[in-house]
């Protein structure tokens, strides 16, 4: 792949470059270490007792995300993690084409702790590659080819042969080694100067954990979906191999390009209550092939949103610290610790009574729980990523006033020509970043207008800049 000279050029090919390595890579992941239908299709032939290689294998792809940030800490090191990872794991893959030997259950550990730290090591290409509000659609755009990919390795695993589908994701692997050598490796990224050393680190710690526990609580469903509902249709693994993923493909592609104005928070409590309502119709409809299109699209599709929604948050957040390996792997971390928690929950119960309608209540409780904390988040979130919350506020302005934005320089009349070139681009939800390369200065010199906009008018947000441009325009918002 030859990347053109144009700098913007240059950037949306490292970002399709990144999205594509990481797509093959996870394809491989997906239907095969991480309970993925190769994985069940090879444990098929043998019947073997998969808990300790499933349980196992999760709980290293949680170590993995955890711990890769402390030893990752640059974007040179995220390529070489990523090429060694690759070739190590068509290694682990190859004794699955003999019968089982210990080599199963140490390849399937070894190779989740690399996928692990390989997917937290994306985020300084998810960083690099993509500038800020924009991460959402190359999140989007991963997700959905990954799951594609994937969907294409179950097909082959079921409709041909379960060697078939290990061959192909083995081959999927060398492809991702491939274009991953064309990855760039230089212009380490840092921390945004937008961020405040002291007060900000704070924050953002505070956010990420108070994020964390809610994927964590939100997830158990998960992990209760892989042990509880999907056996059930485990006999219906024609339609499951291409079907499973579609409504989880369909919900990210929707959230991913919703215009900039829909309020996704409130899509995210629709989510969250079909998880419930997926739970229910599973305990009331039949286990055959109506029963499993209603159960599995309520599902999958809530999943596909609520995935959307923490990956965009920590897509955001990985310009307030220096190893974006951190705030990805760490808050993917949660998500990973959900699912098998959720699945050890759910494998109890299940072999003490397989009718036993406990998951099913388990499941609602979590989304009561989850429904709950959402408001929380979201004040949470608002308070400590005031861009995100008031660029929305912004786009809830009439087209008409959005039109005569640039006109600021009319409504600030104490603002130096200069301030309010930086006011109006700030009120248009402008990065720093973005401003300085618009304004051709410096970063820190926007910081310095900033400063001097937020002193003459007496506050210390944008937030409050916006409401002074609506109260002076007569428009009146909810506060």
């Amino acid at each position: 792949m030859r990347f053109p000279d144009s700098s913007s050029n240059i950037i949306l090919s490292e970002r399709w470059l990144s999205v594509i390595v990481h797509s093959l890579f996870s394809s491989w992941m997906l239907s095969f270490i991480f309970e993925g239908e190769v994985f069940y299709s090879l444990i098929g032939i043998f019947d073997l007792d998969t808990d300790i290689m499933v349980f196992g294998g999760i709980a290293a792809v949680f170590l993995g995300l955890l711990l890769s940030g402390f030893f990752i800490k640059t974007k040179k090191g995220a390529k070489r993690i990523f090429l060694f990872s690759y070739l190590f794991c068509i290694v682990i893959s190859l004794p699955f084409f003999f019968s089982p030997s210990i080599l199963w259950t140490l390849g399937i550990i070894a190779g989740s702790f690399m996928a692990g730290s390989c997917v937290a090591a994306w985020g300084f290409y998810l960083k690099s590659s993509t500038p800020q509000n924009g991460r959402i659609k190359t999140a989007a755009d991963m997700l959905i080819l990954s799951n594609i990919f994937m969907i294409i390795l179950n097909m082959a695993a079921l409709w041909i042969s379960p060697y078939s589908g290990l061959a192909l994701s083995m081959i999927m692997l060398f492809l991702a080694f491939l274009f991953a050598l064309k990855l760039p490796e230089d212009s380490d990224v840092q921390t945004s100067d937008s961020a405040e050393p002291g007060k900000n680190r704070i924050s953002i710690a505070s956010l990420l954990v108070f994020l964390c526990l809610f994927i964590i609580v939100i997830t158990i469903n998960s992990g209760l979906m892989y042990q509880v509902v999907n056996p059930a249709f485990a006999h219906l693994k024609k339609l499951t191999s291409w079907y499973w993923a579609i409504p989880y493909i369909i919900a990210v592609f929707t959230m991913g390009h919703l215009p900039q104005k829909v309020n996704r928070a409130y899509i995210l409590y629709v989510a969250i209550a079909m998880i419930g309502i997926s739970f229910i119709s599973f305990i009331i409809l039949d286990h055959n092939v109506t029963g499993y299109l209603a159960v599995n699209t309520l599902m999958l599709g809530a999943f596909g949103v609520n995935d959307l929604f923490w990956w965009s948050i920590l897509g955001e957040m990985l310009d307030f610290h220096n190893n974006p390996a951190k705030i990805l792997g760490i808050g993917l971390s949660a998500n990973v610790l959900g699912i098998l928690l959720g699945g050890l929950i759910g494998n109890a119960i299940v072999s003490v009574d397989k009718q036993s309608a406990d998951p099913v209540l388990l499941a609602l409780t979590v989304v009561c729980v989850a429904l709950a904390v959402l408001p929380l988040l979201h004040k949470h979130l608002s308070s400590l990523l005031r861009d995100h919350i008031y660029l929305k506020a912004f786009s809830e302005i009439s087209a008409q006033e959005q039109t005569v934005q640039p006109d600021f320089e009319a409504v600030f009349e104490n603002l130096s020509e200069r301030e309010n070139q930086v006011a109006s681009r700030l009120l248009q939800g402008k990065t720093y970043r973005i401003i300085a390369e618009e304004l051709y200065i410096s970063e820190n010199t926007v910081k310095y207008y900033v400063k001097n906009i937020y002193s003459k008018f007496k506050i210390q947000s944008r937030g409050e800049l916006v409401n002074i441009v609506l109260e002076k325009r007569g428009i009146e918002i909810d506060k």
